[in-house]
């Protein structure tokens, strides 16, 4: 294995092993399998890539920390060169959050400083300017981030939130450096190393951006940021010919499709609104899945009762309903509910025959996969920026769409049940 990831949550992990075997179109990728959860066995001698999908993004500190080692140890045995760990591209955590202190254990276990941070993805409209946090055109605390149910996201100065999470002083590399090429964004980590600077917020507004970051780290320990933060990291293996660039696995799975969605982006209920008006869906109210007045099974039978139709059944809501019922019973009681009952109707649904999945949210897609007997996922094409298609070998054959919220046109859900069906 040539590169190790440690993703803070499924739909993350999905979106960076997605550009680890997409690569460039040019040169290809790596041959990348996720995993779901730290292994207990070696990896395949054939994986160039490993992703590790951790459910860690909002747990307590110490415990983020502990899992991220783990998950280090084992890509090291597995002989990774290069470490990634990787977050959202809209960097979601609290000020007391996960980044930071994960960033510094990481440095401190390969005994490096100066890290590249940045969760720049410009294709899908994350952008990092000065230090601040754009998606498209709006500052990061403008665009409904700050809104989060988890993670509100109130300050754009990524730099200032980062050095709130971290005990080390935070580095930052401008756009003027970057305009002046890897050697220069090298010089800039080793002068932010010798000033005890360990994460290092890199700016990027571009691809071109984050193909000179990739040459810059080419031997880097550890680098960590989103996704767009690995884009140019397969072609520094390929062109040392120690890959070869076929990353992306063709597979296809037919029988039928569902949706479920979690996420309350604004992205997300775009998409909910598009599907509800070509397909049968079903709304989960918030209060009767947490007063047990809507059950698991009657949810499953409306399902299968359209079985042909791709429905989807959602809890989404607008800020405003998800409040409220944080409120009343509480943030982390509603989260706990919602992801229990989409856990088990999701293995209700693959009894029943489902074969097909596409999950909206990151927390709902790793309560799901977590339910499901999945160990790994092979990396197939993707169905819009940041999102693959992902096939697992288990008892049945079983395709999976894991959508971040904020991720995929308005016709997503559609696109992804074709392109698991290998309909593209």
């Amino acid at each position: 294995m040539l590169i190790g990831v440690i993703a803070d949550d499924f739909t993350g992990a999905s979106d960076i092993a997605s550009t680890l075997a997409n690569g460039l179109p040019t040169e290809g990728g790596l041959k990348t399998v996720q995993y779901l959860g730290i292994p207990d066995q070696s990896a395949s001698p054939d994986v160039e890539a490993g992703v590790v999908a951790l459910k860690s993004r909002s747990i307590p500190v110490k415990d983020a920390v502990s899992q991220s080692l783990v998950a280090l140890k084992w890509l090291r045995a597995q002989g990774c060169q290069q470490i990634l760990f990787k977050y959202c591209s809209t960097f979601d955590s609290t000020p007391e959050g996960n980044i930071g202190p994960v960033l510094e254990a990481l440095a401190a276990a390969l005994e490096t400083k100066g890290v590249i941070a940045c969760p720049a993805f410009p294709a899908t409209g994350r952008s990092v300017y000065q230090g601040h946090l754009f998606v498209f055109d709006k500052l990061l605390n403008e665009s409904g981030l700050e809104n989060h149910p988890l993670n509100p996201m109130t300050d754009p100065d990524i730099r200032r939130w980062l050095a709130g999470q971290s005990k080390s002083p935070v580095g930052h590399i401008p756009t003027e450096t970057i305009a002046r090429g890897p050697d220069a964004v090298r010089q800039a980590l080793d002068d932010a190393g010798a000033k005890d600077e360990v994460g290092v917020i890199a700016d990027a507004v571009s691809d071109e951006d984050l193909l000179t970051l990739g040459m810059a780290a080419a031997h880097a320990p550890l680098l960590t940021g989103g996704s767009g933060i690995a884009l140019g990291l397969p072609r520094n293996f390929i062109r040392a010919h120690k890959a070869k660039g076929d990353g992306v696995f063709h597979g296809s799975v037919e029988g039928a499709a569902l949706v479920l969605a979690g996420s309350c982006s604004k992205a997300t209920l775009g998409q909910i609104e598009y599907h509800s008006a070509r397909h049968p869906c079903l709304r989960l109210e918030v209060e009767a899945v947490m007063d047990g007045s809507v059950a698991a099974e009657n949810v499953a039978a409306f399902a299968q009762a359209h079985a042909d139709g791709l429905p989807l059944i959602y809890s989404s809501s607008d800020s405003g309903a998800v409040r409220a019922a944080q409120e009343r019973f509480g943030t982390e009681a509603v989260a706990d509910k919602l992801e229990g009952f989409f856990a088990n109707l999701a293995q209700q649904m693959l009894a029943h025959g489902v074969r097909r999945l596409i999950v909206a949210g990151g927390e709902t897609s790793g309560a799901v996969v977590s339910a499901l007997d999945v160990v790994g996922l092979k990396i197939g094409p993707q169905i819009d920026p940041g999102v693959p298609a992902l096939f697992c070998d288990t008892a049945q054959p079983l395709g999976l769409a894991l959508k971040s919220g904020n991720f995929g046109g308005v016709d997503f859900f559609e696109k992804a049940a074709r392109t698991l069906a290998g309909r593209v």
